[in-house]
């Protein structure tokens, strides 16, 4: 911004009005300052004549500002007014004076100049040499140069020829630019310089070039962290004594100019691909990478603006290797489950859970209950947690330095509820009952068939209440309970069905099987050393089963079907195109007799006997015996 400073001296006369001429430029500033003391008790102003009163005031050492103008007096009673941002309708003459007592009327005329560089913004960290440059018009080369500089109260000359002061230097190349010089920077060194030249004139006007802008960084400490590619990576910055200061991280390789800030506080927001949280109780700025990638490595600040021109921040230094591990896990509703992931030893551990945001906290509840095996670098840690707080979960290890606090995630948990398996018999009803976490209480339910995770996903109606012909849901918000119905069941109706909560993305937290009892059994009655063949009807490939149980529930631990029996008496053969495959049982044997379920979720029982062979030759067998014993010929053992 271009500031025209006009300094005057009035040479008043009890109720006279004097007059004085002033050019200002389109896009610049005016600073107006008068010598002459005024009385203090009474009120200053400025007017545009034909206009009411822009300004007035009557206190000491205060900026009074309205809109883009400012009127200051201080204890020596020196007058300025300020007008900032020139156009050509502040153009005219405007009247400063003292009520009842003293006025001069100042015509202002408002010129287009695209000489110079009018505003910059120039940042150097403490005790570092600062350099800036400020352009000027050429029919001022021979004028003195000068430094001034704008307080919180005042506007005061730092720099002239006649007024040098220590650390500052204003070199001239005399080819309209000047070069100023600030050694050992301090952070009373921040604010807004006005630098240029003085010309001298009946009005013994100052002419202000350039506006710079000092912003003071203040490089607090250095710290390193290393993250996981695909991993998260929570980022704590703390600054206590700043504690409702705006906070900000940004990336040194683009010059911090795209600075993230969470524009909101004690609230999660996100940024591009990170998500932030200005705590304003504890003074801690959160920064939270939903996903890190190989490109977020590098240089980092994160600071705090102290004041409007001074930050203090703390490099960071953001190491991206290796790809991060997942892990897969699945337990039953209301069990615990360990989970493990590997940590170095000399790190606290940290485990979270994913919420609907991307972003992982903290959760108390989880605890490390054992720690096995170890090496040089890593320990493996052992966790149990409850699994009605099923979903996506990370462990990693967190890193304490003196102004941060990183957190490291480098293992994904997808953790699985399995319900009880519902069997049901063809034709009739199936309840398929979803417990949810309270949290989804507002968000839409819905069922999944089949493989939820991929595109040929078969996702069942999400409305809170629906109704087909066969199909009834139905969400208990009170219950936290989600239920799906299904009357008339058929083959097509068995299979996982996945309960999922509906939002950006869905969560599918828990499922279960549904296994359908074809009403045709079959009743096979054989003898011990026969060879026996079942044909089962299939629906899918991995439906090819054949497990002997009570019932058909027990065919399935832990949410996997059971492996086929494994003997080598059993044998395979599929003939996929038709949908049945062909169980081939030889030299049966007595033990082998019971109830077997033939395919997995559409099954059909399969009642087997097994007896023993009393065929002709068992019994010649057995007579023969007996004829060596008691002496009876092989013709009475047949007779009798």
């Amino acid at each position: 911004m271009k500031i025209l400073l006009i300094f005057f001296t009035f040479y008043l006369i009890s109720g006279a009005v004097r007059c004085f001429r002033v050019t200002g430029y389109s896009g610049g500033s005016l600073l107006v300052s008068s010598w002459k003391p005024w009385h203090k008790d009474k009120a200053k102003y400025l007017q545009k004549l034909q206009n009411t009163t822009i300004i007035s005031n009557v206190k000491q050492d205060q900026w009074i500002n309205e809109g883009k103008f400012t009127l200051f007096c201080n204890d020596f009673e020196n007058l300025m007014i300020y007008i900032r941002e020139l156009n050509t309708q502040d153009a005219g003459t405007y009247r400063i004076g003292v009520d009842g007592e003293w006025s001069v009327d100042m015509t202002l005329k408002v010129k287009e100049d695209s000489c110079c560089n009018l505003s910059k913004r120039v940042m150097v960290h403490i005790g570092q040499t600062v350099t800036f440059s400020c352009e000027y018009s050429p029919n001022h080369i021979n004028d003195p140069k000068i430094i001034f500089k704008e307080g919180e109260d005042s506007v005061e000359m730092i720099y002239s020829p006649w007024n040098k002061k220590e650390r500052f230097n204003i070199s001239d190349d005399k080819q309209e630019l000047l070069t100023v010089r600030i050694t050992a920077v301090t952070p009373d060194d921040e604010g807004v310089y006005l630098c240029g030249v003085w010309i001298n004139g009946q009005s013994y006007t100052y002419s202000i070039i350039n506006t710079v802008h000092l912003h003071i960084m203040a490089k607090v400490g250095v710290s390193r962290v290393s993250g996981y590619s695909g991993g998260r990576m929570m980022i704590k910055c703390e600054h206590p004594q700043y504690k409702t200061n705006p906070k900000y991280i940004c990336k040194e390789s683009d010059g911090c100019s795209e600075r993230k800030n969470p524009g909101v506080q004690d609230e999660w927001m996100e940024n591009g691909d990170v998500s932030l949280y200005d705590d304003t109780r504890a003074g801690v700025l959160m920064v939270f990478f939903r996903e890190l990638k190989a490109a977020d490595a590098g240089t980092y600040r994160c600071g705090v603006n102290v004041s409007h021109y001074t930050e203090s921040f703390t490099e960071l230094q953001l190491h991206v290797t290796d790809d991060v591990m997942f892990v897969t896990e699945s337990a039953h509703f209301g069990e615990e489950v360990n989970i493990s992931c590997q940590i170095p030893e000399e790190h606290k551990v940290r485990f979270c859970k994913e919420d609907d945001n991307h972003i992982c906290q903290n959760i108390s509840t989880s605890t490390v209950t054992e720690m096995n095996g170890s090496s040089e670098r890593n320990e493996e840690r052992v966790f149990t947690v409850s699994v009605r707080d099923a979903g996506v979960y990370w462990c990693g290890a967190e890193t304490r330095d003196t102004h941060l606090t990183f957190i490291s995630l480098n293992t994904k948990i997808q953790l699985n509820l399995i319900m009880a398996p519902v069997v049901r018999r063809e034709g009739e009803s199936a309840e398929i009952i979803c417990p949810y976490d309270s949290i989804y209480k507002s968000n839409s339910k819905s069922l999944c068939k089949g493989k939820c995770s991929t595109r040929d996903r078969n996702t069942l109606n999400e409305e809170k209440e629906t109704k087909t012909d066969r199909l009834t849901l139905n969400d208990d918000g009170t219950a936290s309970v989600f239920t799906g119905t299904i009357t008339g069941l058929t083959a097509e109706d068995a299979g996982k069905y996945w309960c999922a909560v509906t939002l950006e993305r869905d969560v599918n937290y828990l499922y279960t099987h549904l296994i359908v009892i074809m009403n045709e059994e079959l009743n096979l009655t054989k003898y011990e050393g026969d060879d026996m063949s079942i044909q089962c009807k299939h629906h899918d490939e991995h439906q090819k089963l054949f497990c002997k149980a009570h019932e058909p529930s027990m065919c399935v631990k832990d949410g996997v079907s059971l492996e086929t029996i494994r003997d080598d008496r059993f044998s395979f053969s599929d003939e996929a195109s038709t949908g049945v495959f062909t169980v081939n049982i030889n030299d049966l044997r007595e033990e082998d007799s019971g109830i077997y379920w033939c395919a997995a979720h559409i099954t059909t029982k399969v009642n087997l006997t097994v007896k023993k062979d009393f065929s002709l030759f068992n019994i010649i067998s057995i007579c023969s015996t007996l004829l060596l014993i008691g002496g009876f010929t092989v013709i009475e053992c047949l007779l009798r």
